[in-house]
């Protein structure tokens, strides 16, 4: 078809054809093959490839809205072409229509509804600990230094770990901070808010699916049968697995607890009122008549672990988290818990 299209029609002057890979070398190409490509690192047309700068200041300044300039750009700007950095022009226009009907709207992330952003999702899968910490630097701001190969076919997409980067910079997913150095490298970074929030609920998806695969009996075990000890080793290997999405605030470590516990028959309940306040956690087995509320701790240091460990079960007791639940349950299990970076600390009251 493009064969015919392309190189026997006399009609046509020129054709452009878009994508994220290089065509050149694919063999369902060979009857249509003096292609001349140009990658988001060519330099001959990079100003179209996106907004620039002076192309969104205009936008804004036409609907009147110029001080939404530092939200758009932190949300939208950050792609490197050629020599420019450009918007995502579908992100700007989707979020000044959504401005114009409301001047209070938040940015979203409008790319993510145009993609299942399975990339991210592979790439994830095929991850050993040397890449996750990689990932672990990307999300939480900062740049890594890979080798990229711009001259890909789909048959080797997933061969070595630099194809793996070479994909996601070309699609879009991470973008160049400086040139290649003398080894081939580009230093590269989350190019802004939205695909930064990609990969971060992608992560989130991926640790939901790994957990539910992941032989947690023993975690269990240790929880239903007070054995604060053995849950910290079990959780702590938990931990190691993961990929860390928020710099190991205290909301990454809620939502792996509660990713821990969900999904496997038992009732997980966050951030709930009870007694004088809301408990982090409450997880209730039916079966046994069991509760567990957990109290979790974010430590600013290693050697506060301890310390957080012994807030955290104090604050069930002042707060009387468990009393609620003594009438109603045969057991009711209190846990403190205490997190630094992949290590952590379970005591029980």
């Amino acid at each position: 078809m493009l064969s015919t299209a392309l190189k026997d029609n006399s009609s046509l002057k020129f054709a452009v054809i878009t994508g994220c890979l290089k065509i050149a070398k694919e063999s369902i190409f060979t009857e249509t093959n003096n292609f001349v490509s140009d990658t988001i690192s060519s330099t001959r047309y990079n100003e179209y490839y996106g907004f620039t700068q002076q192309d969104v200041d205009k936008l804004l300044a036409d609907a009147e809205i110029e001080e939404k300039a530092d939200l758009i750009k932190e949300w939208y700007d950050g792609y490197n072409f050629g020599e420019f950095e450009v918007y995502c022009p579908w992100d700007v226009m989707n979020y000044l229509r959504d401005l114009q009907n409301d001047l209070n709207a938040r940015p979203v992330s409008y790319w993510k509804n145009t993609s299942d952003n399975a990339i991210i999702r592979s790439f994830i899968d095929y991850t050993g600990a040397a890449i996750r910490k990689k990932l672990e630097v990307l999300i939480a701001g900062g740049s890594i230094c890979q080798k990229i190969e711009e001259d890909l076919t789909y048959d080797y997409l997933h061969s070595s770990e630099d194809n793996l980067w070479s994909i996601l910079y070309l699609t879009g997913y991470l973008t160049k901070v400086g040139e290649r150095d003398k080894d081939g490298q580009i230093e590269l970074r989350i190019p802004n808010k939205e695909v930064k929030e990609i990969f971060e609920s992608t992560v989130r998806k991926w640790f939901e699916d790994s957990a539910r695969v992941t032989n947690r009996k023993d975690l269990f075990d240790a929880v239903w049968n007070k054995d604060a000890d053995k849950a910290t080793k079990e959780i702590s290997t938990l931990l190691r697995m993961t990929i860390s999405y928020y710099d190991y605030r205290e909301n990454f470590y809620h939502a792996f607890l509660v990713g821990i516990f969900a999904g496997v028959g038992y009732s997980v309940e966050s951030n709930r009122e009870h007694g004088e306040g809301r408990s982090d956690i409450v997880i209730y087995n039916d079966v046994t008549g069991q509760v567990a509320v957990f109290e979790a701790k974010y430590s600013r240091k290693l050697e506060d672990l301890e310390k957080d460990c012994q807030k955290a079960l104090d604050q069930i007791n002042t707060k009387m988290y468990a009393k609620e639940f003594e009438d109603a349950y045969e057991e009711v299990l209190c846990y403190g818990i205490a997190f630094y970076k992949k290590r952590c600390l379970v005591k029980s009251k």
